[in-house]
């Protein structure tokens, strides 16, 4: 039986350090070897031009960079690219690709499906099959940067990805240990070069998990809130039971004091007649208002036939969003980006083999509870920050 090849890009730098000496090597030579997979995005050790033949050879016969297999490929009309990648056993991941004008971001996937099971989530739907290793997770970057810095005729130095976000597939801070090397070879200045204000790791709500990476690898932090209030948001965001919304605050605010930023992200998906309304919105202040600097990041519900669930009108979005900027707290409306090829956020589903009975579970869920209807949610104007 053949011995299968170890992956170099499960190694951050310290752990490629240890498997060079491991394997009778200099630790010296993991900075090179880094420095080609990373920086350059060289998979054959062959094309290393700067190692010694022998070590070349060594290296061949143990170890490999391994990229993940795309099953497809597909570009948006507003340049979002998707990539549908095979992790094995029936098992695929969605990776998408977001260009702006100051920034190229990656959104990328923790984990074949999700078991935390968001109503309003389509991969939630899907149910839960396996945690991605480390190399899945930093082969998406991988591939990704390198692709693009391909198409886009960039030169060495440059870098075609400036923002990365674990807001694909999974709950990030359910897989933390394979998440963290992951993180830090993002961080690496031989790697990708990405500060710790341009990585930001997207949860449902972990705690302890949230505390233990202010420890481990403090990046920007966005919290999927979703309800101003555990009664609701216990049906939209299951794991609210086990850590509700007093907890997850307290948690973010310890977290603050090693975060390279000094707000964190509330994302807020809206929903029709569910969590949308002013009375909600002013709920949403008093929860956080001088006790916690956030940023609200109010996000269109994409919809899927499976929710049961339904997008809020831009109007009833503008009025939600109006009474948290009255009180003074920043708040945004993300842009729709790649719709048309389902790359838009909660539209991710790649391919599940659900060992978690989801589907099954969340058609038989009860219905969530509607909130009251706004008064003539069509007077107010269309303000807000796209």
């Amino acid at each position: 039986m053949t011995t299968p090849l170890d992956n170099l890009l499960d190694f951050d730098q310290s752990a490629l350090k240890a498997y060079c000496e491991r394997v009778g090597e200099k630790s010296f030579r993991a900075t090179q070897l880094f420095r080609w997979i990373h920086h350059r995005g060289v998979g054959s050790f062959d094309d290393m031009t700067d190692l010694a033949r022998s070590l070349r050879a060594k290296l061949a016969g143990v170890a490999e960079v391994r990229p993940l297999s795309v099953i497809t490929d597909k570009t948006s009309a507003d340049g979002t690219r998707k990539w549908l990648f095979d992790v094995g056993q029936g098992n695929a991941v969605e990776t998408v690709y977001i260009p702006e004008d100051d920034r190229a971001t990656l959104c990328i996937s923790s984990q074949a499906g999700c078991a935390v099971g968001c109503r309003f989530c389509s991969t939630g739907h899907q149910g839960f099959s396996r945690n991605l290793t480390t190399g899945e997770i930093i082969a998406q970057l991988w591939q990704a940067e390198h692709q693009m810095k391909a198409k886009l005729g960039l030169g060495a130095n440059e870098r075609a990805i400036s923002n990365v976000v674990m807001m694909g597939m999974g709950e990030p801070l359910q897989n933390y240990s394979q998440l963290v090397p992951a993180l830090r070879m993002m961080l690496d200045d031989h790697g990708y070069g990405l500060s710790r204000r341009r990585v930001t790791v997207s949860t449902s709500g972990v705690v302890p998990m949230i505390d233990r990476l202010r420890e481990d690898c403090p990046v920007a932090l966005a919290v999927s809130l979703h309800a101003p209030d555990d009664a609701l948001r216990d049906q939209l965001v299951p794991i609210n039971k086990k850590y509700p919304i007093d907890e997850l605050l307290s948690a973010c605010e310890r977290y603050l004091d090693a975060a390279p930023r000094d707000f964190i992200t509330m994302e807020y998906c809206m929903l029709d007649g569910v969590n949308d309304t002013p009375a909600q919105a002013k709920q949403l202040v008093n929860l956080v208002k001088n006790r916690l600097p956030v940023k609200f990041n109010l996000i269109p519900f994409n919809p899927f036939p499976e929710s049961g669930l339904t997008r809020s009108s831009n109007a009833r979005v503008q009025a939600f969003g109006e009474v948290l900027l009255e009180a003074g707290l920043v708040t945004t409306i993300r842009k729709t980006r790649g719709d048309d090829i389902d790359a838009a956020c909660g539209q991710l589903a790649g391919e599940v083999q659900d060992r978690t009975d989801a589907q099954r579970r969340m058609t038989r869920a009860i219905p969530i509870v509607a909130a009251p209807s706004v008064p003539n949610p069509s007077a107010v104007p269309p303000t807000l920050k796209q």
